[in-house]
């Protein structure tokens, strides 16, 4: 989980900076993609120089495969690991607390998703990439609200937090579940059994990181054979993590704060560079408007917050809750959400490949995110206007939550 840190913390550690080196990564991914040694590159990422794996688990070794099916895992490791503390420790271990944002990020899985498949039903073809603007992309999403400063409303702030983290459940159940092809039967009961290695392990008491680590590279190896994507391992390493050892202290925190600079700084980056650049030579007003660029940016700017909002209001009717914030926030909120980028860039890589359709997926993934962003800020930046700025307390009590793995009872003093 991130934290609104203050003016004086270092550069690398406040809010905004992830989002603002991963805009300068998809600059520069578009100027060298689009510079005359730009196919080139291309091919130095696709070029094989060997292959991973044996018989027909096999795949020809590569960078692009290096860095989305080898660093990704450390991205996917370190959201596992946000998952569980959430849940272990978090609002998400009390079920009333959770069902506004679950209901708000189960909707704003749906809308968009139903959108795109709106646009592109008449292609089966481009079906494959409903999954695509369904995702939100908590590094630029919170980056972006930060801007605004401590005017937004604590509590919305935690709610995009936390709506964001159910959304990434929701896309790595969906990568598991619909982007698994060819799927080997005894490297899938090798993952099984190493799986169920480390969560003995756990049970056991073992607290040593270092066996967890080990294991999940073994994990890794038989995922990326198996036909699921290798990327669940890094998840299922996080769930087998141990929350707590017998001294009260949280393996599990310690790990997420370790991979946190990693993971935000340098692996996303990375990513980014790879995948987010767009070819413009041969891309008109076709490529703009093709099926699944409309689809995708019109499901991130459009069915993101339709569905966040209205999901989000039907529960809190349903279970008399009031929501964090009014209603013009709220949908300011929902906005800042259709920031796709990431994690629909790594599904449209899934979906698609980096063939002719990689063009307008990008288009409509960057197109989609980039509005999202200046919509969701102008209304909340509106909406916002004479808001009080003691909201600025929360930052403190954030830390606090952070350091103990709570989000609740934040005012309770600091166990011993």
């Amino acid at each position: 989980m991130a934290t609104t840190q203050s003016a004086g913390s270092p550069w690398w550690d406040r809010d905004t900076t992830p989002g603002y080196i991963l805009l300068t990564a998809t600059i520069i991914s578009f100027l060298l993609l689009n510079a005359p040694f730009g196919h080139a590159l291309h091919e130095v990422l696709e070029h094989p120089f060997g292959t991973v794996g044996i018989g027909e688990g096999a795949h020809p070794l590569n960078l692009h495969l290096v860095i989305n099916d080898g660093l990704m895992v450390i991205f996917f490791l370190f959201v596992g690991l946000e998952l569980k503390r959430e849940t272990v420790e978090g609002p998400f271990k009390n079920p009333r607390e959770a069902a506004l944002p679950m209901a708000g990020a189960l909707g704003g899985m749906a809308a968009p998703a139903l959108i795109y498949v709106a646009l592109t039903a008449h292609e089966p073809a481009f079906l494959r990439g409903w999954a695509i603007p369904a995702a939100t992309d908590i590094a630029f999403a919170l980056g972006v609200l930060s801007l605004l400063g401590p005017r937004v409303p604590g509590g919305l702030r935690l709610f995009l937090l936390a709506l964001a983290i159910i959304d990434d459940l929701g896309a790595i159940l969906v990568i598991a579940l619909f982007y698994s092809t060819h799927l080997l039967g005894w490297a899938l009961g090798g993952a099984a059994v190493t799986f169920l290695v480390m969560l003995m392990m756990n049970r056991g008491g073992v607290t040593n990181l270092l066996w967890y680590w080990l294991l999940g590279l073994v994990l890794w190896g038989f995922m990326l054979l198996s036909g699921v994507h290798a990327t669940i391992a890094g998840v299922l390493t996080a769930l087998a993590v141990p929350m707590r050892d017998a001294a009260g202290k949280s393996p599990l925190i310690s790990a997420e704060h370790t991979l946190k600079p990693w993971v935000q700084l340098a692996i996303m980056p990375i990513f980014a560079l790879v995948n987010a650049g767009v070819v413009l030579n041969g891309a008109g007003f076709d490529t703009l408007l093709h099926p699944i660029a409309a689809g995708i940016a019109l499901g991130l700017v459009l069915g993101k917050p339709l569905g966040i909002t209205l999901a989000t209001y039907l529960a809190a009717t349903l279970l008399k809750q009031r929501t964090p914030a009014r209603f013009a926030q709220m949908l300011g909120m929902a906005m800042l959400a259709g920031i796709g980028f990431t994690m629909s860039l790594f599904v449209g890589n899934l979906a698609f490949g980096m063939g002719d359709l990689a063009t307008p997926v990008r288009f409509g993934v960057l197109g989609g995110s980039l509005a999202s962003a200046v919509l969701g800020l102008l209304v909340l930046w509106y909406f916002t206007r004479g808001q009080s700025r003691h909201h600025a307390t929360l930052t403190p009590e954030e830390e606090l939550a952070e350091a103990r793995g709570v989000l609740e009872d934040i005012d309770a003093p600091p166990k011993p």
